[in-house]
């Protein structure tokens, strides 16, 4: 009783109708929202490994599961058992509902490393001839075919036959008699066809009056000739219900017959839909899988913790910010006192943790920041709010010990016990006594216990005993309100003469108030001030750290990959310069080969050596450029010329020359970085500095020169990289308008090859926009013509 109690205080039912919308199936839906809750922690860690598995199949592999035509056939299966005859809509539906069990399982199949739902779809029992039968028999539209029996067949044809002479008759009546009918239509009354016939005019068109007009203008009269042709498709039309009944009963008997592995088959598809549904659900949240650990050892870690239906509440209902929480408790601790004024967040903080166990238990991702560790807890005990009973003539005091009792009654040594206002309700001195001892109670008894008071005496308790806790909920002094941030270590202070004087009281009643207490309690909340305040400055001084220290560890990551890349171009390079060197000796030998040839076929002459050297001082030439050119001396200094290597000894790297400005100043690339120096910053391989640059008349650059003139290397980092892949070109225009106003630098566009429109879309925007002076393809290793570099305000 106290169970389900806990759940409807939690709002249970409200987080597992959430799960219900990320369900596909009516069957997921119906499990979800009476989701089942495990009584061991083996239990449980199968749920979070099938709920990870499906979330890398769908995150990470990109494949997303389908339940396409599978029905909620339970009730079809139970009629079958109890020898009733399904209609052809139910037959169909078990025919789909076996194929896409029967894909659902090929595609999990697919992937062998999802052990976990392999393990789950392998006793999956899909009757394929089954299903094949029904289809033969059963058309799409749920109706019995005319393939499904040779007799359906011939009974359909007649069917079509007499139809079609009564229709003929019917026909010629119209023609013969128009003036006497109401409208030149064939209609059916009582499944038999008439013809509207004018009320005075009845005696034109002899035969049997079926029905008549509103008005009593119109009758609808089956002429005699047609008669008997009608009573024998009406004898034809139950020939042909009793042939499809019996075809169909037929099929329910087969259905009845593997009923079982039916039943089987849905329970399996339902854990697997239940599975998707906690994975997207979790996706959606932004939840990390839970850790369950040894309570007698290790740490209960939730940081970032938020409340789920909180998050809902923000999403779908424009709710306020939620605003998370932090929750470390060591090994040792049992007991935690959360204090602190009221509206200020304990109650939601009690409600939180409560969740957070209870969604790792059913295989639910917790909305916490990695790593999410905590123990199994078998119960979550609760009492929560007030609850008085006018029918049972409670008090709010006699409500919480009832439900207390309860409590104790139900209690385990692997339990969650959360204690709203514990106490509360009674005398302030007896409550907290009783308070005291029920704390000290639960310590011995219960695996971790969460209490909220507002009694001063527990907050002492942390001193006299290392097994409780204290923390407490913030409050602004300034703005008078509370920001719902969970303090640890530290308990709450009391607020209400302080809210009290800044609302307004009379400030006689609150001097004569500040007098009653007792100048030992006004101490400790000076000290506990003290202690709120230098936890602030630590905190801010740990943000900036942390801060400081991602950004060390992205510039490093990215520095790493930058060398990591050039070094793998630099080896590309060299391999690609010794396999050109190799095939011009091939070639050189081979025109050799055939100068040797030639000369050995043609008659031993003088002229025939004369012509052969030729040919071979022709091959020198081509193949050894210097020989057909003097080599000139060299000038003093070192000159670079386009294509030259250089180094660049302010940052140890070499690099190649691939452009030379009208100012002399070089553009040099190395790995997938460019950069414009100085010629007075680089020197050749051999350590040679660059020669003074000759003259020239007019050293200005050309007009419409858009060589960046910044000589800080390019370098692509996560700030400077825009992913606009699947967008359409109208939004992505938006999203590079705002990255191109930052951006102080080039900005790397991706996206994508595909059709190529997004591409052309991006690349004519770029040409018009006036902050970009150019733009071009990424190098082939930095995702070639999939990615734009725009270069944006230099």
């Amino acid at each position: 009783m106290i169970v389900e109690k806990t759940l409807e205080l939690l709002e249970w039912e409200r987080l597992c109708q959430h799960l219900s919308t990320f369900a596909a199936t009516k069957l997921g839906v119906a499990a979800a929202i009476e989701l089942p809750i495990p009584d061991t922690v083996e239990a449980s860690e199968t749920l979070l490994q099938q709920t990870q598995e499906v979330y890398d199949l769908e995150t990470q592999l990109l494949t997303a599961l389908t339940f396409e035509g599978i029905h909620d056939i339970r009730a079809a299966l139970v009629r079958s058992q109890r020898q009733g005859i399904l209609r052809g809509e139910e037959l169909l539906q078990v025919a789909t509902t076996l194929l896409g069990s029967r894909n659902l399982r090929r595609l999990i199949n697919r992937y062998p490393e999802l052990t976990s739902l392999n393990q789950l779809v392998a006793d999956l029992r899909t009757y394929p001839e089954l299903e094949q039968e029904i289809r033969h028999c059963i058309d799409e539209q749920g109706e019995v075919a005319d393939r499904a029996s040779e007799k359906l067949m011939g009974i359909r044809e007649r069917q079509r036959q007499v139809r079609n002479d009564v229709q003929t008759i019917l026909q010629r009546i119209l023609q013969r008699k128009g003036a006497a009918l109401q409208e030149r239509l064939i209609t059916q009354r009582s499944n038999r066809f008439v013809v509207p016939v004018k009320a005075p005019q009845k005696d034109a068109v002899p035969g049997i009056v079926h029905d008549a007009s509103t008005s009593g203008a119109t009758l609808y009269i089956e002429p005699k000739a047609t008669v008997e042709l009608n009573n024998r498709l009406r004898q034809l039309t139950r020939q042909e219900q009793a042939e499809a009944e019996a075809i169909r009963q037929a099929l329910t008997e087969k259905v009845a017959e593997v009923h079982e592995d039916l039943d089987a088959l849905l329970q399996i598809v339902t854990s697997v839909d239940l599975a998707t549904a906690r994975a997207r659900y979790s996706y959606w949240l932004e939840a990390n899988r839970p850790r369950f650990v040894n309570r007698a050892a290790d740490t209960l870690t939730l940081r970032r913790l938020r409340h789920p239906l909180l998050v809902w509440q923000q999403q779908h209902e424009q709710g306020p910010e939620v605003v998370a929480i932090d929750v470390t408790i060591q090994p040792q601790i049992r007991v935690v006192a959360i204090t602190g004024p009221n509206t200020g967040g304990k109650t939601v903080t009690l409600k939180t943790l409560g969740l957070a166990t209870l969604m790792a238990k059913v295989g639910l991702f917790v909305p916490a920041q990695e790593p999410v560790e905590l123990p199994w807890f078998d119960q979550v005990l609760a009492d929560i709010g007030d609850e008085q009973s006018l029918q049972q003539s409670l008090s709010t005091f006699s409500g919480h010990i009832r439900r207390i009792q309860e409590i104790i009654a139900a209690l385990t040594d692997q339990s969650l016990v959360l204690l709203d206002e514990v106490g509360a309700g009674t005398d302030p001195l007896e409550g907290s006594a009783l308070a005291i001892a029920l704390l000290r109670y639960l310590a011995d008894q219960a695996q971790l216990t969460i209490a909220t008071t507002h009694f001063g005496e527990l907050k002492a308790l942390k001193y006299t005993d290392n097994r409780f806790e204290n923390a407490s909920v913030e409050f602004d002094d300034a703005t008078l309100q509370p920001t719902y941030r969970l303090l640890w270590g530290i308990p709450g202070r009391s607020n209400a003469l302080i809210i009290a004087q800044r609302l307004g009281l009379n400030e006689q009643v609150i001097a004569q108030a500040q007098a009653q207490m007792d100048g030992e309690t006004d101490d400790v909340n000076q000290v506990i001030a003290g202690l709120e305040t230098e936890r602030r400055q630590q905190e801010t001084k740990a943000q900036a750290a942390a801060q400081l220290l991602q950004s060390t560890e992205q510039l490093h990551e990215q520095v790493a990959k930058k060398a990591s890349d050039l070094k793998v171009r630099e080896q590309k390079l060299r391999q690609q310069q010794e396999k050109a060197i190799q095939e011009e000796i091939r070639r050189a030998k081979q025109a050799i080969a055939q100068v040797i040839r030639d000369l050995q076929q043609q008659p031993k002459s003088a002229p025939a050596a004369q012509v052969a050297t030729e040919r071979l001082e022709k091959i020198a030439n081509q193949r050894l450029p210097s020989r057909t050119k003097p080599k000139a001396p060299p000038p003093k200094g070192f000159q670079p010329q386009v294509g030259d290597r250089v180094r660049i000894p302010s940052i140890g790297q070499k690099a190649d020359v691939i452009k030379i400005t009208p100012t002399n100043e070089l553009v040099v690339k190395f790995g997938m970085m460019k950069m414009t120096v100085k010629p007075t910053e680089i020197e050749s391989l051999t350590g040679e500095k660059v020669a003074p640059p000759p003259k020239k008349t007019d050293s200005a650059p050309k007009k419409g020169d858009n060589t960046p003139k910044n000589s800080a290397p390019m370098v692509r980092t996560s700030k400077n990289t825009l992913d606009i892949r699947g967008s359409r070109v109208a939004d992505a225009e938006v999203v590079i308008e705002d990255a191109i106003a930052k951006a102080q630098g080039p900005l790397w566009i991706i996206h994508g090859h595909g059709t190529g429109k997004l591409r052309q879309g991006v690349q004519a925007y770029l040409s018009q926009h006036p902050l970009v002076s150019r733009y071009e393809f990424a190098e082939q290793a930095d995702g070639g013509k999939g990615v734009t570099i725009a270069y944006c305000g230099v």
